[in-house]
This record gives C-alpha cells, sequence and structure tokens, in this order.
C-alpha cells in the first residue's frame, strides 16, 4: 500500500539481472518448482506458491495488498514452511503472474473470494488458516461472510475485518467524516489511484512512488499519502524520500521491477470498484447474520500506520467476533510482516499452534 536512494549504476545492474521472461519474485524463499497456475470458475489465471502440508500440519493461505505481490510474504514463507506448514500464497488479481484484467467489474469481492476457493478446491484444502494484508484482508473478510466453512480461523494483518457496510457510505462522504474527524483526507489518494492517469504517472516516477510506500517517516502518509492531491503533487515533484530499514536496496528493487513490467493499470482497479458503487453493491448479497466472524480471529494493528489506523480496526475485531479474539499491537509502520518480522512471525506460530488444528 502503503529507500535510500540507489547509485544509478547499481540500480540499473540490478533490474539487469531479472529476466522479462521470469518473474521478478521468484526468488529465495520460494522454490520454483513450487509454482502453479490455474484457470479458476471465471476464466482468469491466477498464479500462486504451494507447499503441501507434512501430516498433522494445517494450509496456510496468505494473501497480499497494495502495491505488492506473493512476495510481501518470503519471510512468512521461509519461517512456516520450513517447519512443515502448508502454504497457499497467490498473486492477486491484477498482479504478479496472476490475470490482468481492466474492467473495474471483474474486481468485485464477491468473484475474487471465489478465485480463492477455486484455488483451495484445486490444492484439495478443505479448510486453511487464512492470513490477509491491506487488501487482501478486504478479501479475508468477504471470504469470512461467504465461506466461513472453508477456513479454520482468521488473521488480518494492518487492516482488520472490513464489515460490508464500511462501504455504503459514498466515497467522497468517508472523505469528509475522515477530514472531519483527522484534519485530512484520509482516503484522499483513492481518487489518484482510481484515475485513468495513474498508470503513466506512477510508471514515471517509480523510485519516487515506493519511496512513499515504504517510507521510514510514517507521519508522510498524512502528508503526502492519503489528503486528497498529495500523492499525484509528490509524485509528479519527484520527491525522494528514505525508506525503512526492514526492506533492504536489493528487495526494493524487486519490487520496483515486478510493477516497471506489470504496470499499474490492472491493479489499480482495487481503488476503482471502491470511488465507484461496484463495491457497494457487490457487498449488498451478504446477509447480516454473515457480517458475525464466528471463527477464531488474530488481528496484527501497526500502530504507526496512520492510513489503517489501528484503534478503528480493534474495535470493528471487537464489534464483529464472536469468538476468541487475540489482539497484537506492533510498534511498526504497515508493513508488519517485513519490520516485525521475527515477532510477528513468532505470534501468529503460537496463536495457530494454539489453535489445535489437525491438517
Amino acid at each position: 500500500m502503503i529507500f535510500p536512494l540507489l547509485p544509478l549504476v547499481f540500480f540499473t545492474l540490478t533490474v539487469k539481472a531479472f529476466s522479462l521472461s521470469t518473474s521478478p519474485v521468484d526468488t529465495p524463499p520460494f522454490n520454483s518448482s513450487l509454482f502453479k497456475d490455474l484457470n479458476v470458475t471465471r476464466g482468469l489465471n491466477y498464479h500462486y506458491y504451494a507447499v503441501p502440508a507434512n501430516r498433522g500440519k494445517p494450509t496456510l493461505l496468505f494473501l497480499h495488498g497494495y502495491p505488492s505481490s506473493r512476495y510481501d510474504w518470503r519471510h512468512q514463507v521461509s519461517f512456516f514452511q520450513d517447519k512443515g506448514y502448508g502454504l497457499i500464497v497467490p498473486d492477486m488479481l491484477g498482479f504478479g503472474g496472476t490475470a490482468k484484467p481492466l474492467d473495474p467489474q471483474l474486481y468485485a469481492s464477491s468473484l475474487i473470494s471465489k478465485d480463492i476457493v477455486d484455488i483451495l478446491d484445486a490444492e484439495g484444502t478443505s479448510q486453511a488458516v487464512l492470513i490477509g494484508h491491506d487488501w487482501g484482508a478486504k478479501i479475508a473478510s468477504r471470504l469470512a461472510n461467504y465461506f466461513p466453512e472453508r477456513f479454520h480461523s482468521f488473521a488480518f494483518l494492518s487492516v482488520g475485518y472490513v464489515p460490508p457496510t464500511f462501504f455504503s457510505t459514498p466515497y467522497t462522504q468517508l472523505n469528509a467524516l475522515t477530514k472531519a474527524v483527522l484534519g485530512y483526507e484520509n482516503f484522499g489518494y483513492w481518487d489518484f489511484l482510481s484515475s485513468d492517469r495513474a498508470n503513466q504517472i506512477l510508471l514515471d516516477h517509480l523510485e519516487s512512488f515506493f519511496d512513499l510506500a515504504f517510507t521510514k517517516d510514517t507521519v508522510k502518509a498524512i502528508t503526502d499519502w492519503s489528503p486528497l492531491g498529495a500523492m499525484e503533487a509528490f509524485l509528479t515533484n519527484d520527491t525522494r524520500i528514505p525508506t525503512g530499514d526492514y526492506i533492504t536496496p536489493e528487495e526494493l528493487a524487486i519490487q520496483i521491477e515486478f510493477f516497471r513490467q506489470s504496470g499499474f493499470a490492472a491493479a489499480n482497479n482495487w481503488y476503482k470498484v471502491l470511488t465507484t458503487s461496484i463495491e457497494a453493491d457487490d457487498n449488498k448479497g451478504i446477509p447480516e447474520e454473515s457480517t458475525i466472524i464466528q471463527k477464531p480471529v488474530f488481528l496484527g494493528a501497526a500502530l504507526r500506520d496512520y492510513v489503517s489506523i489501528a484503534p478503528t480496526f480493534i474495535q470493528s475485531a471487537l464489534a464483529f467476533t464472536n469468538n476468541t479474539l487475540t489482539i497484537h499491537e506492533y510498534d511498526s509502520s504497515h508493513w508488519i510482516m517485513l519490520e516485525v518480522r521475527d515477532q510477528f512471525n513468532s505470534d501468529l506460530l503460537q496463536w495457530i499452534e494454539g489453535l489445535a488444528l489437525d491438517g
């Protein structure tokens, strides 16, 4: 979602190391022999990483957000596959090796939720532990509404459970409400990312964009990410700022090259469904009784995330969980699984082991 400047020669050499015929995120700890492709029921291809579970271990399903890919989960993949857990780690629709349709209607949450269930079916996984970050947490929320029987439990990271009613408030009203409360439009950046001009501007200023996405100074979200017009101004001025120590220059180069190849035109549909009525209309089919999660929930809240504001999602978890609720608050930016990976991995493992699940 939401690096020091690399020397030009180093950056150029790093980028050239990736073949355009190979996804730049097929790197360790990902084993290239464990990638799969599936045409889901509606005919779209999903590219994903699949590790079979050892006997007695459950399968963990990781869903990433924006601007991301399965590469977001590299530290969790390394940690959990070494312990024998099953893993399913897809590129979400519009990202990585997965299909990139340009019609925003195809990004409705109910449709993507069914895509994910198709992957579970293809892998013979009757139930999984679901972990979602950022907009992956939105899809985790909808999977909890539509297909609760397919999951042992739900873990939400940075973005918590998003009730369907959240999107029933029109986008312009959401901005007005957040400005009244916070003093700035917390969702103002949706306007830019859902615009037709955003793809080219982002491609023209990739390094600037990822500086902001992985900024070391998380308060920049308040001044340069969230408010209406702020992100576009930051990019068009080609502003450069330091990124957090939790992402290395090599990792950042991989992330940038990934989007240099794929662009943002498809991925930005995740925002077009929010600034139009697509998401709100899609959620009307969810019965009220299905909005309460009846399975165990883990919430990892990021205390230095000024876009996905921790207290909001803590309250949502308390209101919509009718089972055991585990909350961990991290002194972290939005990127919990990167910045405090060791603590998060340990907490997630302890939570999963406490569920006493069979494989």
